[in-house]
């Protein structure tokens, strides 16, 4: 099964981004959350079709992937492999859910496929692969290895003396990886100002809470540590998010934005609850939850 990117889908995605910049900050807000609410219930109807996949961590991570494909990242869904467009890679690649609903939205493929997910031969597989998902840059899975990946991107950049900028966004509980934190402390010696990484810190991972597992803290002194700028945000407030992803970076140094989620978010009887880590959905919960992002 081949995806292909939508037809119109780039000037789709380009005129939504226009009317979402020129929009007044409180009606931005309010149509990023409409939409980061449909991915959300897109992602519920996958994962109860497939009976399988990683809710809570998906749905942390919605908010964020939204204001990147929508407002920040220099992209074209249809034509996914051009040289100057920007790098995003999604380390945590257990949350394939929300990624793929993203990317279906911004046009990448239709909408239509998202129903093979995790089907047997589906490209769209339990954790993304670049060989068979357009918009997927690098095929992730083993926690810790996207930001290594990342900074090679980035370093490849520079060496092509190209303007195009490397997003990376992390687990928070992958971090206990000590890949990252040699491929952190690369990206200071190497000065890469045009790589971010975005840390989806919400604070659980499977069965425990990430302090009770191997403590983090202090997170943002560490990564300063290592030489980067950092920045937190609340990784819910879309119009925050626009503001900090799209600011310019330090020159000579890699930045680091701490986005502080929540597990399960959008959900009331998901939200920073450990079991909804991969838990599937039964039909009642399917229906609440889908009735909560509706309102």
């Amino acid at each position: 099964m081949t995806l292909m990117p939508v037809p119109g889908s780039t000037e789709r995605l380009h005129r939504l981004r226009r009317t979402l910049i020129e929009a007044p900050p409180d009606e931005r807000t309010a149509r990023l959350a409409g939409i980061s609410d449909a991915i959300r219930r897109r992602v519920l109807e996958m994962i109860r079709h497939a009976r399988m996949g990683h809710v809570g961590g998906d749905f942390s991570a919605v908010d964020i992937l939204t204001v990147l494909y929508l407002l920040v990242l220099d992209c074209d869904p249809e034509r996914p492999r051009l040289p100057g467009r920007d790098r995003f890679i999604q380390s945590k690649g257990h949350s394939s859910g929300a990624l793929y609903a993203t990317l279906a939205y911004a046009g990448y493929f239709p909408d239509a496929r998202l129903d093979t997910y995790m089907d047997p031969l589906s490209p769209l597989n339990g954790h993304p692969d670049c060989r068979k998902v357009p918009g997927v840059e690098t095929s992730t899975g083993p926690l810790g290895h996207g930001l290594p990946v990342a900074v090679g991107t980035a370093i490849a950049a520079r060496l092509d003396r190209s303007g195009r900028r490397t997003f990376v966004l992390t687990g928070d509980g992958e971090l206990q990886e000590g890949s990252n934190w040699e491929a952190a402390l690369t990206a200071a010696h190497r000065g890469l100002d045009n790589l971010t990484v975005v840390v989806d810190r919400n604070r659980l991972q499977q069965g425990a809470r990430t302090e009770q597992t191997a403590a983090l803290e202090p997170l943002a002194d560490k990564w300063r540590a290592f030489g980067f700028a950092v920045r937190d945000v609340d990784g819910h407030d879309h119009e925050a998010l626009y503001r900090e992803l799209s600011a310019p970076a330090e020159p000579g140094r890699p930045t680091c934005l701490i986005a502080r989620t929540e597990k399960g978010h959008g959900v009331s009887f998901m939200a920073d609850r450990v079991e909804w880590h991969h838990r599937v959905p039964t039909g009642d919960e399917t229906a609440r939850a889908m009735e909560e992002l509706s309102r």
